[in-house]
């Protein structure tokens, strides 16, 4: 099934569904191998208002993948090259769409910004992902406050 969809920079009133997308498809796909800690923490962490004012203020910037108006994938980045939040909704899985937006990001980060890498902590359920679109682990696994993540890197 061919999707077609356009990636471009969040509108202040998309917050809320792209942060209700991240914690639908956190549940769905990674929330399991969690401990209660882990996914609390999540859920603080989408939900928190100092990051609400960071992404008003520019300071923590979003993309999104919008079908016919519809919100179906987000990307968030942190410290200017950091990927903090990467979903795509489970009903448009396998369709490009994570691969879109890893690509969106990279152009922007090469034009834009001039960076030269981008990193990422991958869930478990990401790593094959991340992994295909050509990232590698900078360290093992870790755990830390209950989120469970292989620190990654992408050279642009």
């Amino acid at each position: 099934m061919e999707t077609a969809y356009q990636i471009r920079n969040a509108y202040r009133e998309e917050w809320q569904d792209a942060m209700a997308l991240a914690w639908k498809t956190f549940l769905r796909f990674e929330a399991d191998v969690y401990s209660p800690e882990g996914v609390k923490n999540f859920e603080n962490f989408i939900t928190d208002s100092t990051l609400y004012r960071m992404f008003v203020m520019g300071a923590y910037q979003m993309f999104v993948a919008v079908e016919h108006s519809r919100l179906v994938g987000m990307i968030t980045l942190r410290d200017t090259t950091h990927i903090s939040l990467l979903f795509v909704d489970e009903a448009y899985h396998r369709q490009g769409i994570g691969r879109g937006l890893i690509g969106y990001l990279a152009d922007y980060l090469r034009t834009e910004v001039g960076a030269e890498r981008v990193t990422v902590n991958s869930s478990p359920y990401g790593v094959g992902f991340y992994h295909k679109m050509g990232f590698r682990d900078t360290r093992p696994e870790e755990t830390k406050d209950g989120i469970i993540y292989t620190p990654m890197e992408f050279i642009l």
